[in-house]
């Protein structure tokens, strides 16, 4: 006769056992696991964004500047792109996306606890592999020294332009993506910046502002007329940004889901209402629009709703489009000639006033009540709070950018001298720097 097991003791049993279970399928539910959706679309991204930078930036700069700066200007893009890959991996990433020893520390940086991309192998950050994070985050690091050289372009020495890029990539751009996206006081405090509008534009725009004083203007500037020589290569370098950025906001995200849609929705839309306002601020201010201001608007367009990216709705993005559009055109035009800097390309004009507009407005379409996400939590649901801590985030991203990019410059400047000679600069950079002509007719 088999032994009876009555019911109550199945019950405890069972509910010992749970007890036993439910601690470990705890921690398994806690534990980051990878995701071949989000990796997949990560490496998209990953992608996209370099080719922003090469042969996207490389091409809009290049068709911007005179015949006999070409060769030069598309040099500096892909050197670029070498050596901050290098420095990336060396010290970069880990001043950005490492954890310092101790939290005051952190605020300012992430330490050097992954120099040498230390740790990563195998492990994940969120849902996707630290390696492809960090590749990803690489193209971003790339591509922002590589947008300081529309400021001084047709001027630089080559090589000052390495040592100066190599060292503001670890003093400037690092701790400050680090400030906002690694744990640092800015992303305490509540900074919306979801793809890069302070890190990467502001960053940029006011480096390149920096380097275009120092450095003084070009030659013959501004009587001596210095007309792009091919707006094909403009236009078509323009089209591969707006094609990139795509993985610069929507790739942001990390994943594969409803924000990373809704940033490549805002993006199209933002970038489009852009152009159009550069389009018409520009005809109207001219009498004829030109395929320079609108492709010139699509990227001011782009710069703006990178730091919204992810925090708004597409009514918002197109405001802020059409400010961005707007005060960009006044920016490069009215406000440089009025102010007399040679800002070659616009780095300043286009990058840092669009990402400011994009930063501050940022902290004002977020709103849930103006159909976006939602403000950080530290500003407990108050508009002007948010656009309170927004401007703390322009403004000390500004100071620090200004004051350490003129004290790179100056102390190159003193050791190895910044600019080529004025015969260089008459003969054009192509031959004089790399021995090369960009067009043998």
């Amino acid at each position: 006769m088999s032994k009876i097991i009555k019911p109550n003791r199945v019950f405890a049993g069972l509910g010992a056992l749970s007890s036993l279970l439910l601690p470990a399928m705890a921690f398994a539910a806690d534990k980051p696991t990878l995701n071949s959706g989000d990796t997949a679309w990560m490496l998209t991204s990953t992608a996209l964004v370099l080719l922003m930078t090469i042969p996207g930036l490389a091409l809009f700069y290049g068709g911007m500047v005179r015949s006999k700066n070409v060769l030069a200007t598309l040099m500096q893009c892909f050197a670029i792109t070498c050596l901050v890959t290098i420095l990336w991996a060396l010290f970069g990433y880990s001043i950005a996306f490492g954890t310092a020893s101790n939290a005051a520390a952190n605020h300012i940086w992430g330490g050097l606890g992954k120099a040498f991309l230390s740790g990563i192998r195998g492990s994940l950050s969120g849902s996707i592999p630290e390696t492809v994070f960090m590749t990803f985050q690489m193209t971003f690091a790339i591509i922002t020294p590589a947008l300081i050289i529309g400021a001084f372009a047709e001027r630089m020495k080559f090589s000052a332009m390495l040592w100066f890029m190599g060292i503001w990539l670890l003093v400037v751009y690092s701790p400050i993506a680090h400030w906002v996206w690694g744990g640092g006081w800015l992303q305490d405090k509540g900074v919306q910046d979801f793809a890069g509008g302070t890190v990467v534009h502001i960053n940029a725009g006011v480096a390149g502002l920096m380097a275009a004083l120092v450095l003084g203007k070009r030659k013959g500037y501004p009587t001596t007329p210095m007309m792009p020589h091919n707006l094909g290569y403009t236009m078509i370098g323009a089209s591969l940004l707006w094609v990139g950025w795509f993985g610069f906001n929507a790739g942001s995200e990390l994943a594969a889901d409803q924000t990373a849609g809704m940033a490549m929705a805002v993006t199209q839309i933002a970038t489009a209402a852009a152009a159009l306002g550069w389009m018409f601020a520009e005809w109207m201010a001219h009498g004829k629009p030109t395929t320079l201001g609108i492709a010139s608007g699509a990227v001011a367009g782009l710069v703006a709703i990178t730091p919204a990216s992810g925090f708004v709705g597409p009514m918002g993005s197109i405001v802020i489009g059409v400010v961005a559009g707007v005060i960009c055109f006044l920016a490069a035009t009215k406000m440089k000639k009025a102010l007399g800097y040679d800002d070659s390309l616009d780095a300043f004009g286009v990058h840092a006033v669009g990402g400011i507009v994009g930063a501050l407005l940022t902290g004002i379409f977020s709103a849930a009540t103006l159909g976006g996400s939602g403000l950080s939590s530290q500003a407990h649901g108050s508009i002007s709070a948010q656009f309170g801590i927004q401007v703390i985030g322009v403004l000390g991203t500004l100071i620090y950018t200004a004051v350490a990019t003129l004290i790179i410059l100056k102390i190159l400047d003193a050791v190895i001298g910044l600019r080529v000679s004025e015969e260089s600069e008459t003969e054009g950079l192509d031959l004089a720097l790399h021995d090369e002509r960009g067009y043998n007719l």
